[in-house]
């Protein structure tokens, strides 16, 4: 009887996984990073998380410039969403908004815009609800751009270089504890991310 043990083949999520650092070194990442930081800010559903955390761990020597990348993109992305809430709210508006079944979350942010101003996109920019929400209700609410801006480029980049920051300090045993419990990590990005949509109900 041989006593020799036949290779275990990786799974699929382990493939998935694998291919994702693979890409996430090559030299077109960083476009596509800023692509995704762009569109999630305005109509994407996915967070740049997404690719900035593969790409980190990847090449962690490079953790502050794609941060940079993702907030200098998000932000552009963002005062796409003002524009699209402020000016073409029949047009573009209101169909992401419908896609995402917010209606009611929209009006509620406008309103916080009325009370609270700046300090919603400041808030807002941190968690892991729709980030295009608060950009699209923003122009609606016709908040000021210029505050805008400075906000999202301090809550953007405060979010952005955190995650980097602690992947580039601590990017082996985060990399371990993800390749080693991997569905458990997708399983809780799903969550957060269903989570964030979800929550727009709740505003």
């Amino acid at each position: 009887m041989s006593d020799v043990t036949a290779p275990v083949r990786p799974s699929l999520l382990n493939r998935l996984y694998a291919a994702v650092l693979k890409h996430a070194a090559s030299p077109y990442a960083p476009l596509w990073l800023a692509a995704l930081a762009f569109s999630e800010a305005s109509f994407f559903p996915l967070p740049p998380e997404t690719l900035l955390v593969p790409m980190v761990l990847a090449q962690r020597q490079q953790a502050w410039r794609y941060a940079a990348i993702c907030t200098v993109a998000s932000v552009a992305g963002g005062i796409l969403g003002w524009m699209i809430g402020a000016m073409l709210l029949d047009y573009l508006a209101m169909p992401i908004v419908r896609f995402y079944h917010a209606e009611h979350t929209l009006l509620n942010l406008q309103e916080k815009f009325r009370q609270w101003g700046v300090w919603i996109v400041l808030f807002k920019g941190l968690t892991p609800i729709p980030y295009k929400f608060v950009t699209i209700a923003s122009g609606m609410a016709h908040f000021a751009l210029g505050p805008f801006i400075i906000a999202s480029a301090i809550t953007r980049g405060l979010r952005f270089f955190l995650v980097a920051a602690l992947l580039r300090r601590f990017g082996p045993p985060i990399q371990a504890f993800i390749e080693t419990r991997l569905p458990v990590v997708m399983g809780v990005f799903a969550v957060l991310l269903i989570g964030g949509i979800l929550a727009l109900r709740y505003l």
